[in-house]
């Protein structure tokens, strides 16, 4: 397995991953439309994105990570935002070996921390992000208000 950072150049990778992803959290697949957004996030440096391949090239997992701020700790973070491995892929210490290359690009590009939000019943997602070290917020919750 290898992991790299995703350019422009493999989008046609990662979009597939992308669109499969989000149907997991009951969108309607638009392969085209997560091509288009991949893009542009990537065009932009908007977002940063790591692709898991196996030995033969077949992409088999990504993360999608967002730069921000908190102003109230006075530093910079990253939200991993995305995380997705093929079902035939899973168990296989693909997750992890992306997370780990998101810590390891947050920690040589200045970041002081690292974020997640997942599904309250993505058990399995949960137990991995423990189980690695990171702590669930009890302490705030997450509110949105669509403007569209």
């Amino acid at each position: 397995m290898k992991i790299e950072r995703a350019g422009l150049e493999q989008v046609k990778q990662v979009a597939p991953l992308f669109d499969r992803y989000r149907q997991f959290y009951e969108q309607p697949t638009d392969e085209p439309r997560c091509r288009e957004y991949l893009e542009q996030r990537l065009s932009n440096d908007e977002s940063i994105v790591f692709l898991a391949t196996e030995d033969t090239g077949q992409a088999i997992g990504f993360t999608q990570l967002y730069a921000t701020f908190c102003s109230v700790d006075l530093i910079k973070r990253l939200v991993l935002y995305d995380l997705y491995v093929e079902a035939d892929a899973r168990r296989r210490g693909v997750a992890k070996a992306l997370m780990d290359e998101a810590l390891s690009f947050a920690k040589e590009n200045g970041y002081e921390r690292l974020t997640l939000e997942t599904a309250v019943d993505n058990f399995p997602g949960q137990k991995l992000y423990e189980k690695e070290g990171w702590k669930k917020d009890n302490e705030f919750y997450t509110y949105h208000l669509s403007v569209t």
